[in-house]
């Protein structure tokens, strides 16, 4: 800020705990980020497809970055404190200390991750019960989702961890009982991870038909029995001891959590759009889909009555925006897939040294690359006979299929950088046909969406989102703050603090459109190829699959 301009007397913290790192921004009234911290976490991968982190070290990653941004900050004038997390799962004891999620016993490792599959063998389980509540999850529960990691625990660490347990968390909700003292559960995780009904509660019949009947003879006590919209405020806000964690005063109001994918689309979708010559101006914030792009990416299109998608999570009432009902689409690796292709080619190492000659990222290198032999043809042109599936990770949305892998066809001999720049446009356009897929699904069932909001890291590669337009045929919105995760997050602390009648009013005031990127719509014809090509590959992969096991 010039030393001219008159200060803006309020500010808000928002605290993002992402996959690797933990982030914190200052934001005032108008959503403006004023500083900025970030902090990486720990992660282990124990075994394949066990991936864990450790509350206390996520914890004193967040008191870090806090204490980071609000330097120099009259502590006053901060009126507000908000969380979002990715949705993985805390385990602690009665007496609220960790305990280990691992055969290996160690307690400091007390979170399964989001990303986690090891509870294939439950979810398949929970899955063949055909139970009411799988509808509101596109019929098709996720390994990601809390129910089959709860049901591995028992199963496998009985007495080293699920006998002992007094409080399993959603992760965003650990964040705000440490802020607080307030065990209260955000609707947001419940809803979303949980099988929880804004409506109904808890569904007794589901518990006891899966094997965990132990939560309905405690009355939910372990999993969350009183449950608060996000915003919300709780308690009695920060308690001295927080306080003094993360750098702030005693008793600043710190609202009820969102997952972070749904702080991402708070902090996107309500932007103002007039002057930008967008057909979503004239129409319901209804015809707007936010795709939040970082390690996963995640599609939230929200609705006024429910719609059921097949593959796509929700509806979920209440989740993201109150009053609305949410879906939510999603790709289980896009940012890890992206570095997955590029770091495991030949060609890496000298792209590397590359790069780092031109202080560029190597994905910038890589676009610059890219243009430099695309010649006269638009660069999307480049893959024409390259083609990948990219579902390594399996398939979250729409075919809710974990056992789908990733396909690359159209590979040659040569492994240079040439080569190495048209595997990372045909991967990036893969997810995007990917985003069109799940679109595609959710129009079928009655969704209208005619613009996309992107955020998230991915949406500060200018080919990734450029892809995703040529590739929707839609023009899409990216904001002004970069970080509109964060931005959510500080709007949840802003409702906490009454400085808001509403979340609707905080996302009007705080989100901003920076750039409009439009479709090339010239290059139509070849992309509506590049789909049909695309959804052959899985239709091959699954006759190759019933070829193999056919006796």
């Amino acid at each position: 800020m010039s030393g001219g301009e008159q200060k803006p007397e309020r500010y808000y913290v928002g605290v993002d705990v992402g996959t690797g790192s933990v982030r914190a921004a200052l934001v005032d009234q108008s959503g403006v980020l004023l500083a900025f911290a970030d902090q990486p976490i720990k992660k282990w991968e124990p075994q394949f497809n066990h991936h864990e982190q450790s509350s206390e070290d996520i914890w004193a990653a967040c008191c870090v970055v806090t204490k980071k941004v609000v330097q120099g900050i009259d502590l006053n004038q901060i009126r507000g404190l908000g969380f979002d997390a990715t949705c993985s799962l805390v385990v602690l004891d009665k007496q609220f200390r960790p305990l280990p999620v691992n055969h290996e016993e160690d307690s400091h490792r007390n979170v399964i991750m989001w990303l986690d599959h090891r509870a294939v063998s439950q979810v398949n389980r929970i899955n063949e019960t055909k139970h009411s509540v799988l509808q509101y999850v596109g019929g098709v529960m996720s390994v990601e989702m809390q129910a089959p990691k709860l049901l591995w625990l028992k199963e496998n660490l009985r007495e080293t961890c699920w006998d002992k347990a007094g409080h399993f968390f959603d992760l965003p909700d650990f964040l705000s009982w440490k802020a607080t003292g307030v065990t209260a559960r955000s609707l947001c995780s419940l809803v979303c991870k949980w099988t929880y009904s804004a409506e109904r509660g808890w569904d007794d019949s589901f518990w006891k038909m899966i094997g965990l009947e132990d939560f309905v003879a405690d009355n939910y006590s372990k999993i969350g029995n009183q449950v608060l919209p996000p915003g919300a405020s709780l308690g009695n806000g920060l308690t001295p001891e927080a306080a003094r964690d993360l750098g702030l005063l005693p008793g600043i109001a710190v609202a009820a959590s969102l997952i972070d994918a749904h702080a991402g689309g708070l902090g996107v979708i309500g932007a103002d759009v007039k002057g930008h010559g967008l057909v979503c101006e004239g129409q319901p914030v209804t015809s707007r889909l936010a795709v939040i792009c970082g390690t996963s990416s995640c599609h939230m299109g929200i609705s006024k009555d429910p719609i059921f998608v097949p593959g796509v999570w929700g509806p979920y009432f209440s989740a993201m925006v109150p009053g609305f009902w949410l879906n939510e689409g999603g790709q289980s690796v896009t940012g890890k897939l992206i570095d997955h292709m590029v770091e495991g080619h030949a060609a890496f190492p000298e792209l590397q040294v590359k790069a780092t000659a031109r202080c560029q990222s190597v994905y910038a290198y890589l676009n610059s690359h890219l243009d430099l032999i695309k010649k006269a043809q638009p660069v999307g042109f480049l893959t024409v006979d390259l083609h990948v599936w990219p579902d390594f990770h399996g398939n979250r949305s729409p075919l809710a299929d974990l056992t789908l892998k990733g396909m690359v066809t159209g590979l040659k001999l040569s492994q240079d950088l040439d080569d190495l720049a048209i595997l990372y446009l045909a991967t990036v356009q893969a997810i995007a046909l990917g985003t069109r897929f799940i679109i595609e699904a959710m129009e079928a069932a009655g969704h209208s969406i005619s613009t996309l909001f992107l955020c998230g890291g991915l949406s500060k590669n200018p080919l990734f989102v450029q892809m995703h337009a040529d590739i929707t045929g839609m023009p899409v919105v990216l904001s002004q703050e970069v970080e509109s995760v964060l931005v959510g997050a500080a709007i949840l602390g802003a409702c906490a603090s009454g400085d808001f009648a509403s979340v609707q009013e905080a996302m009007a005031k705080m989100s901003k459109v920076g750039k409009v990127v439009f479709p090339r719509l010239q290059d139509k014809k070849y992309y509506d190829k590049k789909y049909q090509v695309f959804l052959k590959l899985v239709e091959h992969q699954k006759e190759y699959l019933a070829i193999m096991n056919d006796n």
